[in-house]
């Protein structure tokens, strides 16, 4: 696996707000309540979502909708 397709397995909260169509401060709330997709913090600080935590924690939502 080569780095940019490993970097496409990872996304930016912008990215995921903006795929989810919800606002930044809707997302570290969720966070902040453990009701957010797994998340992976950086050195830096900057946090990534791995895609596919996000598609079972979009599995979760739908199972307990």
């Amino acid at each position: 696996m080569n780095g940019s397709s490993r970097s496409r397995d990872k996304m930016t909260v912008g990215e995921l707000c903006a795929e989810l169509q919800v606002s930044r401060s809707t997302f570290y709330d969720w966070r902040q309540k453990g009701r957010a997709p797994r998340c992976v913090k950086l050195p830096n600080g900057s946090l990534r979502i791995r895609r596919s935590d996000l598609e079972n924690w979009l599995t979760d939502c739908e199972a307990s909708a």
